[in-house]
């Protein structure tokens, strides 16, 4: 059996066809043309490509920005904003001539990894997108639960929890609303609250170079971020208390968050004792596509 997953990013649309044991057979990456009817005609030739080395067809997955509504079967909430108000999944099905299976990239990354990846065999598995946005998806007993609206795991568009005054009423987010976490703990936030305390605009990777070598600013900004990423965690922690953590995007790849996030969350979370496994994704910049294609099993 052949699993074909699409991974819909803003700069790249990659595609993958991997076969029962989850092995890749075939993967292929373009541009985003940043245009829609451009950009469903890429996704259909990466699959025609993908299946042709592949060497058959296969069912096919795509993990995007956004979702599509259950009431109007339109694309919402997507920050590439050309999908929005758009019916991506019934056009793309249109064009290829047969069934799409479509979720957030979030959704993607928390299947991928209870699959079989850092949180396989955990039953309840969160996952957090920590990269040039934040996102959240949730998967129980390898399931994953979209909820009555399609909106579960949407944790980066709630406010940031116990806010202290100088984070009030905090930065205005793309979705219209003030101070989501996505302003706050996604490598753009990060980058975000650095340039606010010292007018530098550097690089999240920069940063996390800096704080490393001692730099006292860098280290206060990284010291915020850690409280900030560990508060919300405590959030979900009161509401599913999951069994394991799974991080990807840009931050994910810092190692000093495992070693820290267990005491924050600790100190916010509504229990006397508080244990779970906080791990990077373990297949990395995979997960997207390895969860697209598994949005069949």
């Amino acid at each position: 059996m052949i699993q074909i997953g699409v991974d819909f990013g803003g700069t790249k649309i990659e595609a993958a066809a991997l076969d029962a044991d989850g092995r890749f057979l075939a993967r292929l990456r373009e541009p985003n043309p940043g245009d829609y009817d451009a950009a469903i005609r890429t996704v259909v030739e990466l699959i025609v490509r993908v299946e042709a080395e592949a060497g058959g067809q296969g069912t096919v997955g795509l993990g995007g920005p956004g979702s599509i509504s259950p009431r109007t079967g339109l694309m919402r909430n997507a920050n590439s904003l050309y999908l929005n108000g758009k019916p991506f999944d019934a056009d793309l099905e249109k064009a290829l001539g047969r069934p799409v299976r479509m979720a957030n990239d979030a959704n993607c990354l928390a299947l991928s990894e209870a699959v079989d990846g850092a949180a396989a065999g955990e039953k309840v598995v969160f996952a957090i997108i920590v990269g040039t946005g934040c996102g959240g998806g949730v998967v129980v007993d390898g399931k994953l639960i979209n909820g009555a609206n399609g909106i579960a795991g949407e944790w980066g568009h709630m406010p940031l929890p116990w806010p202290k005054a100088d984070e009030l009423p905090g930065a205005k987010c793309w979705c219209g609303q003030m101070g989501c976490l996505e302003t706050w703990v996604s490598g753009t936030g990060f980058r975000r609250d650095y340039k606010a305390a010292t007018g530098r605009d550097l690089t999240g990777e920069a940063i996390i170079k800096a704080m490393r070598e001692g730099e006292a600013e860098a280290v206060a900004a990284f010291d915020r971020y850690v409280d900030r990423l560990g508060r919300a965690m405590a959030v979900a922690c009161n509401l599913i208390d999951p069994d394991a953590f799974v991080l990807g995007g840009g931050l994910s790849n810092v190692g000093e968050l495992y070693e820290r996030l267990p005491r924050v969350i600790r100190s916010y979370v509504f229990s006397d004792v508080w244990e779970a496994k906080i791990a990077p994704a373990k297949w990395g910049d995979s997960s997207g596509v390895r969860g697209a294609a598994r949005l069949w099993a």
